[in-house]
């Protein structure tokens, strides 16, 4: 892939990342700062700040999500989009009016290296040069996605039986989901353009199609799981658990799924590096974001 496209889709993934978190700090602000006495939902839709959030984290953001899934695939993005929560962390603090504390400073520099370690990586995956009808890659797809509704589902029956570990088990088994709305983004983006161009192939539909119903069925439930979580389990743990599989499928979607293998170790050494710091970094930073979380 070329160099500059590829410096181009990490940037446009930190910065969705980054319009996402403050988007969602914009809008908590304004959530705390409602009277009690006023009516809650038309104070939010009159509050010009609330709508400008809404619109970062659910629009703008998004749409730099994709591009970026074009450039660089989605081996990279979950892990560069996290250094979002370095806005998050600074601007709960801000809502709270509190100060950084010491491991959120940590947090902070652990986050930075990790996403610089990302990037020397460059583990790109070039959706638009791949063919992503060939029969390996889609039966690939079809075996990642089925294992992580699979690991959902034995959350989903671990959870009710062993009640000591019921945040644990939602908050991963939400973090299965919304891996795959992050890894199905991807082949969306490789068919739209036909599909809105009314050049597809009857394969390209179906991809089409499937690709929009995975997407909406994993993000409402991924969205369900975590807020389970948070009525039986402490926010702030269980959200960097959340992030657990969201940032280690990745490394399985370039290798198991696309089967692509760089030419030296070095760069599976960084990510091996840059996962494992963003894990650290979150729950050094989860704290002030389950702060966020709770203000409804």
């Amino acid at each position: 892939m070329n160099g500059s496209f590829y410096l181009i889709g990490v940037f446009l993934a930190i910065l969705s990342g980054s319009i996402n978190n403050v988007g969602l700090v914009l809008q908590k602000k304004v959530v705390n700062e409602v009277p009690p006495e006023a009516k809650f939902f038309r104070s939010l839709v009159k509050n010009p700040i609330w709508i400008t959030g809404i619109l970062m984290e659910v629009a703008i953001g998004s749409v730099f999500f994709m591009i970026a899934q074009i450039y660089i695939g989605p081996a990279l993005i979950p892990g560069l989009m996290a250094f979002g929560l370095i806005f998050l962390a600074i601007g709960s603090v801000k809502i709270v009016g509190e100060t950084l504390k010491k491991e959120e400073i940590i947090g902070i520099i652990l986050m930075i290296t990790a996403i610089f370690s990302l990037g020397l990586s460059e583990l790109s995956v070039d959706i638009t040069g791949i063919n992503i009808l060939a029969l390996n890659l889609v039966l690939n797809m079809t075996i990642f996605t089925i294992v992580l509704f699979l690991g959902t589902f034995i959350c989903e029956i671990l959870q009710r039986k062993i009640e000591k570990l019921k945040g644990i088990l939602l908050a991963i088994s939400s973090g299965f989901q919304f891996s795959l709305t992050n890894f199905w983004i991807a082949p969306l983006m490789a068919v739209i353009a036909h599909v809105f161009g009314g050049n597809a192939t009857l394969g390209e539909l179906f991809l089409f199609i499937a690709c929009a119903i995975i997407l909406i069925a994993a993000s409402i439930i991924g969205t369900m799981k975590i807020q389970q979580s948070f009525q039986v389990a402490n926010a702030s743990r269980m959200i960097p658990i959340q992030q657990v599989p969201i940032q280690i499928t990745p490394i399985i979607v370039y290798f198991f799924v696309f089967t692509l293998m760089p030419p030296t170790i070095l760069p599976i050494i960084y990510v091996i590096i840059g996962v494992s710091l963003i894990l650290l970094s979150s729950f050094l930073l989860a704290k002030r974001q389950a702060q966020l979380e709770v203000i409804k």
